[in-house]
């Protein structure tokens, strides 16, 4: 995904910050102050997290998607990199094991809970080793590992003289654990809001980008219907004449009466078009009867298709109702049209209901759909060169059956052609079976 791409560039950032620190530190402690430290495991380690963080800058280049379980190991090669270089200069009591607050910020605040309190066992289980398991920094050899001085109780802690030290780092640990909760408890909460709230945005976002696209189109059709209505009473008024002067021939008069009434139907559904578009402000849904508004779309269809068979076939009682307007009449339309222009065996109409939504399937025989054309119809303009009758019709038909709260889905059928699925949820309060 995008966004864990992107979080494995700061990560690469943040791990070149890293190195640099990890670099400075130890030519301050070696040439500034002195100390004898061992530089080969230790510049092995800071080499081999170089090589890493080249090879991940090489990945990111080559593309590919990036898991959360990437991010995680890529989490731990840190901190292992880190407990290696603790565990060379003096373990728990080298001021900077709190930096294991770090990768444990990082994933509390990009990865799940499951992999963010796991990233919190590990940074935990590295500093309760280095408690006990490390190399002394030069001067404080004889110092025992403060386990032992605790276990061996106040006798031990006067033996070696470092009491109060050791109970001040074994408080040290004590914190660090004691943060580590609280930061991966309310991290990975204020993550998870800000997830949560930035794919509201996202979709609010789309939804507004949607809406824009459906006033321009809406505000274009109206235009047109305006602009055909003239051309359209011409043809009506020519039709109307070749009718009545070719009246008595058997091979013309059928086919003239074909076109005058074709023209008739395509003047009502402009004036259909003009009257809601000036409607649709005030247009209000309202609770009709699901196999009395199937029928309705039905007779519909039917005068724009009348060459082509609809098989209408409903297992719902009128006590099924839904919320409907022109609107959503008009998107099943589209659907329907959708499936006749690839489907010369006629199109079937079924519905459903499944809990509490009513689903109508609309079934072709047509070609059948390819998987791209599946995962975005509906969701953007989709013209295929290959005429499979989809596009900016089941891009309205989606908006319009998501503003009623409901979803649509398509697949292909067993045997050949394509089923486009609507969801719509029921009345409340209604009964059904």
């Amino acid at each position: 995904m995008h966004s864990e791409s992107q979080s494995l560039r700061y990560l690469q950032v943040l791990r070149s910050i890293e190195i640099a620190g990890q670099l400075a530190t130890i030519g301050v402690a070696v040439f500034w102050l002195g100390l004898a430290l061992p530089l080969a495991p230790m510049l092995s380690v800071v080499g081999a997290l170089l090589v890493l963080l080249l090879l991940t800058w090489v990945r990111l280049r080559w593309g590919g998607p990036v898991r959360e379980a990437e991010l995680f190991a890529q989490l731990l090669v840190d901190v292992a990199a880190l407990a290696l270089l603790i565990y060379f200069t003096g373990g728990a009591t080298n001021p900077f094991v709190s930096l294991f607050l770090l990768p444990l910020s990082v994933a509390a605040a990009l990865l799940s809970a499951p992999q963010a309190w796991a990233m919190a066992f590990v940074t935990v289980a590295c500093y309760t080793l280095l408690l006990e398991y490390y190399v002394p920094l030069p001067g404080m050899e004889q110092e025992a590992p403060l386990t032992t001085l605790v276990s061996g109780g106040r006798h031990a802690l006067h033996m070696h003289g470092g009491g109060q030290f050791g109970l001040h780092v074994l408080g040290m640990w004590l914190n660090f654990v004691i943060s580590a909760a609280l930061i991966t408890f309310f991290v990975q909460r204020f993550a998870q809001t800000l997830r949560a709230r930035e794919r509201e945005l996202s979709r609010a976002r789309e939804e507004a980008l949607r809406n824009e696209r459906i006033v321009a189109l809406g505000t274009l059709a109206a235009g047109t219907a305006h602009e055909l209505g003239t051309p359209l009473a011409t043809v009506a008024v020519v039709a109307a004449e070749l009718e009545e002067e070719f009246a008595g021939d058997p091979d013309l008069a059928p086919q003239l009466a074909l076109i005058r009434t074709q023209v008739g139907q395509c003047k009502a559904v402009l004036q259909r078009l003009v009257e809601s578009v000036e409607q649709l402000p005030q247009q209000v849904a309202q609770e009709v009867s699901l196999p009395a508004f199937l029928k309705q779309v039905a007779e519909r269809w039917r005068l724009l298709w009348p060459a082509m068979a609809l098989t209408l076939s409903s297992a719902v009682g009128p006590e099924v109702r839904i919320r409907t307007d022109d609107t959503l009449e008009q998107a099943l339309l589209n659907l329907l049209n959708n499936a006749a222009r690839v489907s010369a065996a006629g199109v079937e109409l079924a519905a459903v209901v499944e809990g509490e939504e009513a689903v109508l399937r609309i079934l072709d025989r047509g070609p059948g759909l390819a998987r791209e054309t599946i995962e975005a119809a509906g969701k953007r303009f989709l013209m295929p060169p290959s005429g499979e009758g989809l596009g900016i019709g089941l891009y309205l038909a989606n908006a319009t059956i998501e503003r009623f709260k409901g979803r649509v889905a398509m697949h292909n059928r067993l045997g050949g052609g394509a089923v486009t699925e609507v969801r719509l949820p029921l009345v409340r309060g209604e009964g059904h079976g």
